[in-house]
């Protein structure tokens, strides 16, 4: 596998397309941080790091409101063949404040809201709304 974070985007995409209750994708520092910043956000309900050493997975408990799921959409934004940077002046709220970016600073996984409060910059890894 290539990009382990399209990866987690689409299992997320299509597991809320067939309303499945949990699923699970391979363990990576950068698919955790992702899926916590999720949760932290309401987006999904819990996330949780199952196994040991090299069979360790995410396993994700998706969160739905009337059968309709709380992620209406998912889209990559940087990928390996064309990364996208952007400073904390380009950085504009997404479906009017409803939706949210990920981006990857030199202090880590945030939101495009914090970043625009710490005045950062970096590499543009999805957008969510």
């Amino acid at each position: 596998m290539t990009d382990p974070i399209s990866d987690l985007l689409n299992r997320i995409r299509n597991a809320q397309a067939v309303l499945k209750e949990q699923l699970s994708v391979p363990f990576s520092n950068l698919n955790h941080e992702i899926a916590k910043i999720l949760e932290k956000q309401g987006f999904i309900k819990k996330v949780e790091k199952k196994g040991r050493t090299y069979k360790k997975v995410i396993e994700i408990t998706l969160k739905y409101d009337d059968k309709s799921p709380s992620i209406s959409g998912l889209k990559r934004i940087s990928r390996p063949g064309q990364r996208i940077y952007k400073g904390f002046k380009e950085i504009k709220p997404v479906k009017s404040g409803y939706g949210m970016l990920i981006i990857s600073t030199s202090k880590g996984l945030m939101t495009d809201k914090e970043v625009r409060r710490q005045k950062l910059g970096g590499e543009v890894i999805c957008e969510i709304w």
